[in-house]
């Protein structure tokens, strides 16, 4: 039984040692090549549902857990969310059209470990206003992490998120955000993507958290379905978010969910 004192902030934050990156990182690097392998699927005429079973079964075949089978009632292995879906879509049998653009998003758990991450996919050909979508939400996503270091704050990361994207004249989802992770699914600190420069909790070397933006075409308000899980855009547009789990270094951030054959952003290609 490991005695070691758990350290926390102020704030309530987990500051977790050299060591645990090496868990963090091996879980986040299953998680990503998951849905590396899950590219695969992902065409016209292909259900969300068949995508959940291939992932389902990657997990049992890779001898490690799912942190979504169970969680809250919850009974899929990840969440896809198609479209004007911002997040938490469920798998089932909404069969993918030609253009459709989709996030999946995977957990799984390693050694105790939790490794989180999403990215966006399409199905056939992206049209260019989806593109357009995809890419500032990637960027928006890379511009939040570059702010990550020591000293600097969780609205530093927010401010970064929220002047690229509505630069580009896009709108970040205010209902969602990011959380603390490590040994737990969710902690400790809510990463918002929005805020002031200078403004939240200081960051620290030693703390584990995931940055997820939700980028929206037209407004950022959202509306959650009867399912009490699927989130969409209340004005029907469309919708696109990526997410990695990262710790913070001693001169940065160390993102242990990058994908191992760089398929991260272009998915498609």
């Amino acid at each position: 039984m490991d005695d070691t004192p758990i350290r926390t902030t102020r704030d309530g934050i987990r500051i977790y040692d050299a060591a645990d990156f090496a868990g963090m990182r091996d879980a986040g690097q299953v998680a990503a090549e998951i849905l590396d392998q899950a590219a695969a699927l992902v065409k016209p005429g292909a259900t969300t549902a068949e995508i959940d079973d291939f992932i389902r079964e990657e997990i049992v075949r890779r001898g490690v857990v799912s942190a979504t089978i169970g969680y809250k009632g919850y009974q899929h292995a990840s969440c896809i969310s198609v479209n004007h879906v911002v997040c938490h879509g469920i798998p089932g049998g909404k069969v993918l059209a030609d253009g459709d653009i989709l996030n999946i998003d995977v957990t799984v758990i390693v050694g105790g470990w939790y490794g989180d991450t999403s990215r966006m996919y399409v199905a056939g050909t992206l049209s260019r206003k989806a593109e357009r979508l995809v890419e500032v939400t990637h960027e928006a996503l890379m511009r939040g992490i570059a702010a990550v270091k020591p000293g600097a704050t969780f609205g530093d990361i927010g401010h970064a998120i929220q002047t690229y994207v509505e630069a580009n004249r896009m709108s970040v989802v205010r209902d969602f955000c990011g959380h603390g992770l490590g040994r737990v699914f969710h902690a400790p600190p809510n990463v918002l993507h929005y805020g002031r420069p200078r403004t939240g909790p200081v960051l620290e070397e030693g703390m584990f958290f995931t940055i997820e933006p939700m980028v929206n075409l037209g407004r950022p308000e959202t509306k959650i379905l009867a399912d009490d899980w699927t989130a969409v855009t209340r004005d029907k547009s469309l919708s696109a978010q990526y997410e990695h789990s990262i710790g913070v270094t001693a001169t940065g951030c160390e993102i242990f969910t990058l994908s191992p054959s760089g398929k991260f952003f272009r998915t498609w290609e």
